[in-house]
Parts: C-alpha cells; structure tokens; sequence
C-alpha cells in the first residue's frame, strides 16, 4: 500500500526530489523540513525509510485522522509547553533514529519560512546530529495549505523537494548559554534560508526574465492584475500579449547586429512592456539614467555602443528632456513608443494573443545582459553589465529571507534606472505575483503617500531622504496598509527612523547593495533585524573584510555571489571583467551575530538622494572656474539632511552660484554643486601629496553638526 500511495503521489504530483542522495542514516540525524502544508508528513513519509520517527505536536495527534495516519509510522508526541518534551526526542535521537521535526512548529501562512523554534535547535546542538535541511516546494499552491486566501489553489501542484547538504550545529563553548541559544537558533534560520535560496535557484536557474514572467502567469492566473501607473492597468494576460506586440513592432528597426538598446522612460508599464520585449527578442537593455545631466547620458550611450534609443514625446515633454534627446537623435537613431502605437492593428493584437496562449519563448538565456549606469571614477558614466541570472538569483535571495505574497500589493516611485528600483520595486513584484504601481517620480513627496492609501499598499521602498519627505508631509494613516518598508541606497538616519515609527507606526527596514550586485547584499527582516546595521548577508552571498590603513573598525568590504555583474563598461576602454570578487569600497564592520555596519566610503564619491556624486569631478569644475588654488571635495554625515559635499578651498574667490552655472552649462546634475565652500589657508596634505580627506571630512561633519 505504501509504494502504490508512493507511486500515485509521484505521478499525480510530478513530485521531483533533488539530492536525494546527499541522505545517509550512520549516526544522530536530524531531518528539519519547512512546513507549508497538510501533505508535507505525508510526502516525507513516503519518501524517507520507514526506519525515521516523526515528532508530532500532541493536539495534533489527537485528530481522528492524524491518529489513524499515526499508526503506520514511528512518531513521538510532544507537548510543547512543556519543556521536558524536549527530553524525550534528544534520547530518540541518541539511541540512532533518523528524526523528521518541523523546526517552525507550525503551518506556513505566509507561503514563506516562519520563525525556528529555540527547541529545535537545541535538540540538534545537544545530541550534536547531522542536520539535513530539506525545502518543500509546491504544496503550498495545493487546498491543504493555509493561503489559500493569497494564492490560487490547486487539487494537483507540482511538487518539489530539495535536500540541502547536511550540517552540524555549534557555537562558542566560552559564551554564556542564553547567548549560545540565541547562536544556534540564529544558525538554524540561516541555514533554512541558504537551502530556501538553493532550491529555488535549482528550479529557476536556467531561466530568463521573460521565462520567469511566462511562469509567474501560468502560476498566478493570466488574470491576475499586476502593474499599473497613473494612467492604465494590466493583468498578466494583456503584459504578456504587449510584449509579444512589442517585440514585433521593434524587431524592424533594428540592425541586423545591433544588440545593446537604450531605453530612456519614466516609470510606466509602457516601461516594463518594452523592457521585456527587449528580452523576448534577446537585446541587451540599457536603461538611462535621464537625472544626471546631458552630458552623463550622452556619455552613457557612447560607453554602452547604443545606436537605438527608445523614449516618449509624452515624456519628454513632460521632463523637458528636449535638449537631451535632440543630442542624442545627432547620433543614435531615437524610437518614439507613440509612432510605434500607431501601426498596431487589431491583427498584431489577435497575434499577440496567440502567441501569448502559445507560451511562445523568447531569444533570451540566463546569460543574456543588462546594463545600468554608475558613475566613472573620471568623470565619466560607467556601465554595469549583470546577467538576467545575477539579478534573478539576487530576487531569488531576498525572496528567501523576507515573506511576501500575491494577496501584497507594492508601491514603487524609485526610477527603473535605479539598481534597487529595478530589482527589488520592479522586477521582483512582476515575477513574484504581486500587483505593483508604478509611480514616475520619488519626489512628489505629498502625491506619494495619497497613492499609497488610495492603492491600500502593504508593501513599499526608497532611499531615506524620500521616505523623509514623504513622513513629514504624510496623513498618519496614509500608510495604514503597509507591512513592510524598505529602505536602502544611502545610510538611514535615526530621525527619519523614528518619524516613521512615532507618526505611523512602521519600523523601516535597512538594506544595503550596490548596483555591481544587482544590487542588495544585506537586509534587515522582520525575522533578523537590528536597529543601526543594515542587517545579514543575503544567502549565497560570500565576504571578507580586508584591512584599511589607518581604520581600526571594520575594514574594505569584498564580495562574490551568483548576483555579482560580469564587468564593467568603460568610456573609450571597452569591457572590463570582473575577478570573482568584488570590492565595494565601503568601510563595514559586522557584529558576532552576523549584522553588517557601514563605517564610512572609501569610493570618491557621494550618494545624495540614492545617487553617486563623483567628488573628483567637483575638483575639476572648480579648477576649471577658477584658475587658482587647491580643491578638495568631501561627502560628509549632515545629522539633519543625510549626506552633503563640502568643497575645501584655498581661493577665497570660490562660490556656489558660479559652480552651479557652471554644472548647467556642461549638462550636469545641480546635486554636484556643493552645499557648502570653506575657504582655508593651506590644504592638508597626505606623504603621497594628496590631500588629507579623512581629515577633511571630519572637519566638514563638525562644520555641518554644530561642533
């Protein structure tokens, strides 16, 4: 009876079980699945040797069907508030019997990994067995889960198992045993969230960004809503049909060789639909960034080879990107959606629908690139290449740390140019089921928090300095919906943290990334969060700290991960691979309990509103203005408004309103003009001849805090 059952849930499910061979029983095992439905002891059952005791909450055991289901397999019966329980499975364990436990004691209503229980990890550390985490995958799309209220549920969900690689649980002997337990809980939940992040990398690994939205459709329903603006909504049917309609409409205006694509659009669905038309047809697609200035996008296009750029009149009418695109047409041939809009027949629609209905694929492989824009360490823009697979396992590593599901809906003002607006506020909400507005500008400070009540949005994020703006102009119950609100893109300040947590309640939740890693290496999770640091590393995620002369705490943070880009695009050099590893420039010290902490930036640059300012590039327009003396531009902590630049001078002569003209005129962003000049007698310098900056900067902080 048992191999008929095991044999009908296999065809019936299509189960598939990953490693299955990484499972030995030759001494104190302990096997700790996660739990997302009703049919999760069945399916182990089925799959382990009939030899492995299951441990069984006694209330649960007392249901007639449990107690039937109870006869047919070895189990131990717990209560769990009573702490003796505990007892009873160590001895189990000890005496060599495989035990299955449950370490979130509960049923999944999330669909995400819950909290582990301190009891399960103390049985693993006492009894110092293999832990062999294993992640179910499917069953929570099935009746007998507990979100059948967010999800779409099914008789017959594939089903999946993957068995992560086994692992003992220890800490430091030396600390005290409160503080042990905490530790080995801890590494409980990391090494659950690592085998989340691997199964899921199993299942999608081979898998393009127009696959994965074909996927996320068959799984949330065609109809499912899932992107709108301010003018239009779509559905996963019509997105998927718009793409196909798209790519078609594009295909002709390319050169037979032309593979990189400028795109230059405001946050829009018209932006996501040619975004993954680009990837339908295997383009490479280079999203501008139009904030910058003439200059940097001129730049960019010639860095990146663009010879196509595709944009709106509506657009650029409405940002007075005229100038801008009038250059740009002098050497690039500029694509206006509106002309393309125009030639589509009812024909192309009823195509659309067809290949939509189809599944058709796309000319895409996980290999296939994208490119976003940084600043140059000259001056000069500097183009990110990440594969389609560096930004999804990056997806796939924040989905498996924090919980979220398609009954969420996301509110997202953060420009598709911007790495954290592009990953986590765009692509992640499309492919994860999510219904996602899409708002064209972060600075509306008092329009955002009305969207974000009239679209009743549980999810959210921005750069601190926006979510300030937001929280001072905001109703206190504008944000009465949200759940989570994450932040990232520049250090989050203690005031803006507390005026979200005195005026609506909500803690924020500080991230930190950058664009070469799709971009987010730490996040703070409503499971692992502490007030100050950025929080943990992100699963699969590997790093060093390698010293910095004359810094005591901390040291150069050096990443590698399956979310690193490929290399970078360099103005008049070409391509520059990266080494398999990283070094971000930041100053980072991470606590015992795995918490990252940003000291201070190595980089010359600052980030101002989410964006890099080349600080040497404001040392070369002040010696261009003024023919005299020595200039040296530091980023320097404001307590009130964030991070600022303060240029040292040693010509007296030097002002803002000069400088600013001068930004202007060389197409500029005005966030280069400094916010404060101090003229000083003699400029600090370093034995290389350089100047003193860590020097500078201490002093500009002192200036800008009243000390």
């Amino acid at each position: 009876m048992t191999r008929l059952l095991a044999w009908l849930i296999r065809i019936l499910f299509r189960l598939k079980i990953d490693h299955r061979e990484r499972l030995v029983f030759d001494g104190p095992t302990i096997i700790m699945p996660n739990h997302v439905s009703f049919l999760d002891a069945l399916l182990l059952y089925l799959m382990l040797p009939p030899s492995v005791w299951f441990v069984v909450n006694t209330e649960i055991a007392a249901r007639p069907w449990v107690a039937l289901a109870l006869r047919f397999c070895n189990h131990v019966k717990i209560d769990n508030r009573n702490p003796y329980s505990l007892r009873t499975i160590i001895n189990v364990v000890r005496d060599g019997n495989p035990v299955v436990l449950f370490p979130e004691g509960r049923i999944s209503n999330t669909g995400g990994l819950m909290k582990m229980y301190t009891g399960a990890a103390l049985i693993a550390w006492k009894t110092s067995a293999r832990v062999y985490p294993v992640i179910l995958r499917g069953p929570e799309y099935s009746f007998f889960s507990r979100i059948t209220d967010k999800v779409i549920p099914r008789w017959l969900p594939q089903i999946r198992i993957f068995i992560g690689e086994p692992s003992v649980l220890v800490t430091e002997t030396e600390l005290g045993f409160r503080v042990q337990k905490a530790a080995i809980t801890d590494k409980l939940l990391s090494l659950m969230q690592d085998t989340m992040f691997l199964a899921r990398r199993q299942e999608y690994a081979q898998l393009d960004f127009f696959a994965r939205l074909q996927l996320a459709a068959k799984t949330h329903g065609g109809s499912k809503p899932i992107v709108r603006d301010l003018n239009r909504a779509v559905n996963y049917r019509a997105l998927i049909t718009g793409v196909h309609v798209m790519a078609g409409k594009l295909r002709p205006t390319f050169a037979a060789n032309e593979n990189t694509v400028g795109v230059l659009l405001p946050n829009a669905v018209a932006h996501v639909v040619v975004l993954f038309a680009l990837f339908r047809l295997g383009k490479t697609p280079a999203i501008m960034n139009f904030s910058t200035g003439l200059r940097n996008v001129l730049d960019s296009a010639d860095t990146a080879g663009i010879k196509t750029v595709l944009t709106s009149r509506a657009f650029v009418e409405k940002a007075n990107l005229g100038e801008l695109v009038g250059q740009l047409a002098t050497t690039n041939q500029v694509v206006f959606l509106e002309d393309l809009a125009k030639t589509i027949s009812l024909l192309d629609k009823l195509n659309g629908l067809y290949r939509y209905f189809r599944r058709q694929p796309g000319a895409a492989t996980a290999d296939s690139r994208l490119i976003l824009f940084t600043s140059g360490t000259e001056g000069r823009p500097k183009g990110v290449v990440l594969s389609h697979q560096a930004i999804l396992a990056n997806i796939d590593q924040a989905s498996s740390v924090i919980d979220y599901s398609p009954a969420d809906r996301m509110l997202n003002a953060l420009p598709m140019f911007h790495s954290f607006g592009l990953m986590a506020g765009t692509m992640l909400p499309i492919l994860g089921g999510i219904e996602l507005f899409l708002y064209p500008s972060p600075l509306h400070f008092r329009i955002v928090p009305e969207v974000a009540y009239d679209f009743n949005a549980t999810l959210m994020l921005g750069t601190p300095t926006f979510l300030a703006g937001y929280g001072k102009v905001a109703h206190p119950y504008d944000f009465h919906r949200l759940r989570y609100l994450l932040a990232g893109g520049e250090k989050l300040r203690q005031p803006v943290r507390d005026l979200w947590l005195d005026k609506f309640g909500i803690r924020i939740l500080e991230g930190y990334g950058v664009t070469e890693t799709g971009p987010v290496l730490c996040l703070n999770t409503p499971l692992s969060a502490r007030t100050g640091t950025v929080g943990k590393f992100l699963p699969g995620i590997e790093w060093r700290l390698d010293p910095v002369p004359g810094i005591d705490s901390g040291g150069n943070l050096v990443v590698r991960g399956p979310n690193l880009m490929e290399g970078y695009l360099l103005y008049e050099q070409g391509f520059r691979p990266v080494d398999g590893w990283y070094a971000t420039g930041d100053v980072v010290s991470v606590d015992s309990a795995g918490y990252a902490s940003i000291q201070a930036r190595l980089k010359r640059f600052a980030k101002i509103a989410g964006e890099m300012i080349n600080l040497q590039l404001v040392e070369e327009a002040a010696s261009a203005c003024f023919s005299t003396g020595l200039h040296a531009a530091v980023a320097a902590a404001d307590g009130r408004k964030g991070e600022r630049v303060v240029l040292f001078t040693t010509n007296s002569q030097t002002t803002r309103d000069v400088l600013r003209e001068y930004f202007l005129q060389a197409g500029h962003s005005v966030l280069y003009v400094p916010s404060r000049i101090v003229s000083i007698a003699a400029m600090p310098l370093l034995g290389t001849g350089k100047p003193d900056y860590l020097g500078l900067q201490k002093q500009a902080e002192k200036l800008l805090n009243g000390v």
